[in-house]
């Protein structure tokens, strides 16, 4: 099965299980990790911002314009930023590293 690292705010590395098909917001929720998704990943907030490393971001498609419009509202905005809603595991992604961010802002609910 593919896994995926979350690097945790205190930056503790956790590596989980991945399934096919999940994505990084349902991974996270599946293993515990803190991550909000106060919208259950209905892409109408970005308390599921995560921040890419950035040796996996160019793997990534490119984040759809609502994405982004979401974006804009997530605290501690990096370059590499995403929502965790919209990154859905592929084989391409086995070993996906993510960090959470400082924080996050729910201004979208």
């Amino acid at each position: 099965m593919p896994s995926m690292t979350f690097v945790e705010r205190d930056g503790n590395r956790k590596t989980v299980d991945a399934p096919l098909g999940l994505s990084v917001l349902e991974i996270a929720h599946k293993h515990g990790v803190d991550i909000e998704g106060a919208c259950e990943g209905s892409l109408a907030c970005s308390t599921c911002h995560v921040i890419v490393d950035g040796s996996w971001f160019e793997k990534l498609a490119a984040p759809t314009e609502d994405e982004e419009d979401m974006l804009d509202l997530a605290f501690d905005l990096q370059e590499t930023s995403r929502l965790g809603c919209q990154l859905i595991m592929t084989e391409a992604l086995d070993g996906l590293v993510v960090k959470l961010p400082a924080g996050s802002r729910n201004a979208g609910s």
